[in-house]
């Protein structure tokens, strides 16, 4: 439990966590690796915490995190899995960084194949990584071609094994005929390297949705990360975000309730403050949209989101006072706000609602 003085937290249910994650396993064929993806903070739920729960648990066998900041602090959290970085390496200093650190990088083009190697050459060691494949995300990656050749020139280098090959589906969740076309050229690199029996150990390219509506994208290893928190639909939501009432207040008809005053109270209300706003990643745009939990009733957000204070209408929770428990996301009761409803009021997607929850959060483990 980390201790913290405001009276807004998140909780990240590491119970529900690990049984998604078995789950997914459970759904793959046998043999199927699971590379749990923690980027971003575990997508809000922290990276630490999640990560050391999927190694206590045995639930995942890789993570996966975007950057070799967010490597380092997994290993300087006692993470011992093999963590691959999945985002692109530039410049020189941080391949180096990401060696040093027992994190794997992934090689993108001849050019950062070329530097990776320079890397093996000053560490005198051998340098795993994993090569990318653009088959049609248009991000980072080499195009199939290009693949081939770079896959080719680190076979030739001692100090260096492609231990993996790898490509991202671009629209998993809706467009089947793009993913088909997709895993159709990357299976051409896949089998153009099996004849000349350079296939590296661990193919993969599925996300969640890859995983989970596509099985001819599952190979050696699949990389969920929204059906691992329960931000997909048939899995357990794993967080929940809390306040708590700090001020309370009775206001007559009429009387408008923050900046702008968008919002006026259409009879007496009582009117309760939460001490949780946009700078925790409470979207300013859920003003006057929204709705919170208190005594397991749905409360509007009243006014516009401020940057540390959040107001709500408690008038139909005359029970409510100072101190009550405020749910944001979550379950209390019978009701509930999943991510995805913030999310649509907010006109984005559930990663970037739960991915947006600031540091200013305190995320503590609990355990159903």
């Amino acid at each position: 439990m980390r201790r913290f003085f405001r009276p807004t937290w998140a909780e990240v249910d590491l119970g529900a966590l690990e049984r998604n994650l078995r789950r997914i396993r459970a759904k793959m064929p046998p043999g199927v690796k699971i590379m749990f993806v923690v980027k971003g903070n575990a997508y809000g739920h922290d990276a630490a915490l999640c990560a050391l729960a999927a190694e206590r648990s045995r639930t995942a066998d890789w993570l996966g995190v975007s950057s070799v900041e967010e490597g380092v602090a997994l290993r300087d959290a006692g993470a011992r899995l093999p963590i691959l970085v999945l985002g692109s390496l530039y410049p020189f200093e941080s391949v180096l960084a990401a060696v040093a650190h027992d994190l794997t990088p992934i090689v993108a083009s001849l050019e950062s194949a070329r530097r990776l190697a320079e890397v093996a050459r000053t560490l005198k060691r051998r340098v795993d990584c994993h090569v990318k494949v653009d088959t049609g995300m248009g991000r980072i990656g080499a195009g199939p071609e290009a693949a081939l050749g770079v896959v080719r020139y680190l076979s030739r280098l001692k100090a260096v094994r492609v231990q993996g090959l790898y490509t991202h589906l671009a629209d998993a969740e809706h467009g089947s005929k793009f993913t088909a076309e997709q895993l159709k050229r990357f299976r051409r690199v896949v089998a153009a390297l099996s004849r000349e029996g350079l296939r590296p150990p661990l193919v993969h390219a599925a996300n969640s949705a890859g995983a989970l509506r596509h099985p001819g994208a599952r190979f050696d290893l699949v990389r969920p990360g929204l059906a691992s928190y329960g931000l997909y639909p048939g899995f357990e939501p794993a967080l929940t975000l809390k306040s708590k009432i700090v001020f309370l207040k009775t206001v007559a008809k009429g009387t408008p309730i923050s900046y702008g005053g968008t919002w006026r109270a259409k009879r007496t209300s009582r009117v309760a403050t939460l001490p949780i706003g946009y700078g925790d990643g409470y979207s300013r745009a859920l003003s006057n949209r929204a709705s919170v939990l208190v005594g397991g009733r749905r409360c509007p957000v009243a006014g516009r989101v401020t940057m540390d204070q959040t107001m709500i209408d408690v008038t139909g929770v005359p029970a409510a006072r100072v101190g009550d428990d405020a749910v944001l996301i979550g379950r209390q009761g019978g009701a509930e706000i999943g991510v995805a409803e913030l999310a649509r009021l907010c006109g984005t997607i559930p990663y970037e609602t739960a991915a947006l929850l600031s540091s200013r959060v305190p995320r503590v483990g609990v355990r159903s």
